[in-house]
């Protein structure tokens, strides 16, 4: 008898939990649709690659050669705000932008464990409300060559950049918007996605919390996948006890094209190495690629 209520009590609290969780998915969505936005654009918003110098024209070659596009200007600059020198360089293509860092100095803690830089209207407001959202200020507001930056923290450790812009660019809108791939626990992903969506006025797209495992590498199981969608663009969590086969959870970011096949023949050409071949779910076919200097990306295509 006491077995049948605890059992009944455990499964009236993970229900309740179930419908708390979604209850405050869904008012931090509605909550943050009127809210002022900060984001530019998705165009204005990179991967951040760090290569070793010797590598570094190699990766950006590649990266053009596989996807299209062309590059900036490149340079060496002060972008930390301790004395360092880097190579810098944007590569635009039209399935995303990449800023690729080489560092001929000693690259200072915490710079390499950012995931993305986000160009935000404006800084101080930027920052303002990420704190105001759950999120830790790793590295305070600080100038570089051409604006002011900062790197930003968010539960289940995920670590993003915020920049702004002295002069606004203006670059092309791109012909699909990369996702960035987040791997977390299940113990912090309703924080991160509430915190998320709520700092970039975004809104979940889909909560599956049984997503075929094969895109984890885990043809057998299943976990939980959640896409949202913002003026920074697209992001999908992956919510996962960490028990990923190489290279699973190494990729940043998962970029749309229109063939995988011709795709994947061009990375190859270009020098680069398929560690993950083709495979189908949720509508798309899907690979794992890494490119010269050791950068992983996810490549996927629509299903039609």
């Amino acid at each position: 008898m006491n077995l049948n209520i605890r059992s009944a009590v455990v499964k009236a609290a993970l229900v309740a939990g179930l419908a708390v969780s979604s209850l405050v998915l869904s008012v931090a969505s509605a909550a943050s649709a009127s809210a002022p936005p900060l984001a530019v654009g998705p165009q204005y918003d990179t991967t951040h690659v760090y290569v070793a110098p010797e590598n570094f024209d190699k990766f950006t070659d590649s990266f053009v050669a596989t996807f299209g596009g062309h590059k900036s200007q490149q340079g060496v600059f002060q972008v930390t705000p301790t004395p360092s020198q880097t190579m810098s360089q944007l590569v635009f293509t039209p399935v995303g932008t990449v800023s690729v860092f080489g560092f001929k100095t000693p690259v200072p803690y915490p710079f390499g464990s950012e995931r993305t830089g986000y160009l935000v209207k404006d800084m101080d407001a930027a920052v303002r409300s990420a704190r105001e959202h759950g999120a830790d200020v790793k590295v305070a507001t600080f100038p570089d060559p051409i604006g002011r930056d900062a790197i930003i923290t968010w539960p289940g450790g995920v670590n993003m950049q915020l920049y702004w812009h002295t002069q606004v660019p203006k670059y092309d809108a791109l012909e699909t918007v990369p996702e960035n791939r987040v791997y977390v626990s299940p113990e912090r992903a309703d924080a991160l996605i509430r915190d998320f969506v709520a700092f970039s006025r975004g809104k979940v797209v889909s909560d599956d919390p049984h997503a075929a495992g094969v895109e984890i590498g885990n043809p057998a199981g299943t976990y939980r996948r959640v896409r949202l969608d913002s003026g920074f663009g697209k992001m999908t969590i992956l919510v996962t006890n960490g028990h990923l086969p190489y290279p699973f959870g190494y990729e940043m970011t998962g970029y749309e094209v229109k063939d995988l096949a011709v795709t994947l023949a061009k990375a190859k050409g270009a020098g680069a190495a398929v560690l993950v071949q083709p495979f189908t779910s949720d509508q798309r076919e899907s690979a794992l690629v890494q490119f010269p200097g050791g950068y992983i990306a996810e490549i996927h295509a629509t299903v039609r």
